[in-house]
């Protein structure tokens, strides 16, 4: 799948729309998309993160919060997929700023929302595409 220029959605995010759509799609959208979302939420809101990095993160989240991308999140299924790639892309590129302690953030939030069997899926993550 080529990645979209999710760059240009960096207008449209916002921590309030961030935290609406997270709660609203968070079952439908599964616990990888979930879990990628909160890291780079929480990443976003680190000092120790590079404002290149940054814009990336919200360029992506602004991908993910928009309901015009490449593929519609209307669509059963697929319409995700795309919110997906590009949230893996952005995360891959800024790991190593990722600290520990903000993908066990993002993991505990991930309880609100999931079970554990549920929780178990964000294991191989960074090797989802």
């Amino acid at each position: 799948m080529e990645l979209p220029d999710f760059m240009s959605y960096a207008n449209k995010f916002s921590q309030s729309d961030f935290v609406e759509k997270i709660s609203r799609i968070a079952k439908r959208a599964g616990s990888k998309l979930v879990y990628a979302s909160l890291i780079l939420y929480y990443t976003l809101q680190s000092d120790k993160v590079s404002k290149t990095n940054k814009a990336m993160i919200i360029g992506a989240l602004g991908y993910m919060i928009s309901p015009l991308d490449v593929l519609p999140d209307a669509i059963p299924i697929v319409g995700l997929s795309d919110d997906l790639a590009v949230l893996i892309y952005v995360l891959k590129k800024v790991w190593t700023e990722v600290d520990p302690e903000i993908q066990e953030k993002a993991k505990k939030r991930l309880s609100k929302w999931f079970d554990e069997d549920e929780i178990e899926e964000i294991h191989d993550l960074l090797d989802a595409e």
